[in-house]
Parts: C-alpha cells; structure tokens; sequence
C-alpha cells in the first residue's frame, strides 16, 4: 500500500478530491495536503496549482500526477522535483471540447445568433442553406483533444485540417506541421481553433503575424490557454474587420477583469473557462491506473516531455 497526497489551490477542492482518489483506490492511504504540514512519507501526488511549500514539504515523492491535461502551472510551481509528471490525457474533455467548438462555429455560419436577434424583433427571416466549403477550419495541436476536435467538426462536413509542431498521422484529417507548414495552414484557414499547450515556443502565437495570415472574416475560437493570444493584436484584427468573430474561454488574466475590452466588444463571446471541465470519476481511474502501473514496475500514461513541455 502506497500513500498519495493531494493538494489544489484551496482546502475545499483538496478535500474533495481527496474523497474522490480515496474512492477509486480504497487499498491506498490517500491525505489531503494542509498549510504547514510536513512530510507524509507520500509517494505519489495529485495535484492542481500546488503552492510552493507542498513540493518544499514532500521529500518522498515517486510520481506526480496533473489533474489537468495543460500541464504549464506545473511545470512553472516553484521547487519542483526531478521526477516524473504524468497528465489526463482527456478524462471526459474530448467531448466537451468538440461540442463547444461545434457550437460556436455553427452559431456563426449556420447563423443562429442573428436568428436570435431577430426572434426579437419578431422577424421571419430565412438564411441561405450554409456552404460548408466557406468554412474551412483549422486546428492547432493535434495531441488527443485537438484530433478529436477535428474529427468531430470533419464529420459534420467542414473542411478541416489540424497543424502541429511534428509530422502526426490522422485519418480524414490533413495535418500541417513546423513552421514550414504553419504558413499553408493558416492560408487555407477561416475558423481558427487554438488547442496547442502552452510553451515558450507559443506564448503569443495567435498575434498581428498570424491573424493577418487568416482567410479574410475570420474566426478565432481559444480553448487552451489565453497566453496563445495577443489581446491587442486580436482587438486590432476584430476592429478592422479581418476577423469578424472570436470566441474566447481562456484569457492571460483569470477571472477576466471587470472593463477588460471583450466583456462589451460586439464581436467576442466570452466563457468562463467552462470549455471542458474534468470529469472526477475519469480523471481518477486514471491515475489509478497509472499509478497501479507504476507499482508493478510499468510505464504509465500521459507522461510529460519537459524539454518540449507537454
């Protein structure tokens, strides 16, 4: 029997999840991580956000496991240790993902948000059928959330193609890749959807650069990190019309600020970080899993490249 420890940025969600992985793995002690708490003798940890003194603290550590599938926060927690870190691959996200990008993009070119407004009015006002060839989308990171995005968009009958920074094979999908191939996705893009993680290398990709390489009335849809997006860049592009709608989740500072620009910009759709929202009984059969893995000696997985940062 191991012990685990958990910890997340508050006692409220640390104590729950704590419940949860005691749960999934009853023949395992599982603690839930307190201010000034020593050290536990814990091998393993769940952990979300955790604050410095919990890796200053847990000297025993094997194994960490994110309870998320970006995994920047940890990589960036002070005192990290040298030891392996292992993410949710999807725990219930891929879905969730797939029906908000389907849901923003058919807001847009089936065009139910005018169909709203002019419920309004009263209005009977019939749309053309929508050419999906007019709208061909692209994705930006093709790890398991983006392929399925893109699979789930495909099957409706949009044009879709993924870009990624190394060569991936997934059927029905043309995937880009490198920097050679990201100026050949974006030409053929309309609908820009962001799932890439967030690393030194895309920081502020979605930028002036980027956005004025979009097909003309564009569409940015951010579901992975707001640190991707240049805020001004992407004000810029919606205010000259070169992008004609963004949908946004994730922004660089969380909650969004009271007055920030895209709370009354007619042309962004604000969420608060709801895109996909892990699912507890998932994201605990695998890390028990994983950690069931490991203690037979095996590989577990989800592990996290540190060099590339995902």
């Amino acid at each position: 029997m191991s012990k685990i420890i958990v910890v997340t940025p508050d006692s409220f969600g640390t104590e729950r999840w704590r419940g949860v992985m005691q749960r999934a793995m009853p023949n395992h002690e599982v603690v839930a991580w307190q201010e000034g708490m020593g050290d536990t003798g814990a091998h393993y940890a769940v952990v979300w956000s955790p604050p410095e003194a919990f890796f200053l603290s847990q000297r025993h550590l094997k194994a960490i496991f994110n309870l998320g599938a970006g995994v920047d926060r940890i990589l960036a927690a002070p005192g990290l240790p040298d030891i392996p870190i292992y993410r949710l691959e999807d725990a219930g996200m891929a879905p969730q993902m797939a029906e908000y990008v389907i849901h923003s993009l058919s807001s847009v070119s089936r065009g139910f948000d005018d169909y709203r407004q002019t419920q309004g009015q009263a209005k009977w006002s019939a749309k053309h059928a929508t050419d999906y060839g007019e709208w061909p989308v692209g994705v930006m990171g093709m790890g398991k959330l983006g392929a399925h995005v893109a699979r789930a968009v495909g099957d409706l009958g949009y044009p879709v193609a993924g870009w990624a920074r190394s060569p991936r094979e997934i059927p029905g999908v043309q995937v880009f890749h490198g920097d050679s191939g990201l100026a050949a996705f974006l030409a053929r893009t309309r609908v820009l959807v962001n799932l890439l993680p967030l690393t030194a290398a895309t920081r502020g990709i979605i930028d002036h650069e980027l956005l004025s390489a979009l097909k003309p009335n564009a569409m940015v849809i951010n579901i992975a990190r707001g640190a991707h997006v240049v805020d001004d860049d992407l004000l810029a592009a919606l205010d000259s019309g070169h992008v004609e709608a963004a949908v946004l989740d994730v922004f660089n500072e969380e909650p969004l600020p009271q007055g920030h620009p895209y709370w009354s910009h007619p042309k962004v759709r604000v969420t608060p970080h709801i895109a996909a929202i892990t699912l507890e009984s998932e994201a605990a059969r695998q890390i028990s899993e994983g950690i069931a893995r490991l203690e037979r000696g095996e590989q577990a997985s989800g592990l996290v490249n540190r060099t590339t940062g995902y």
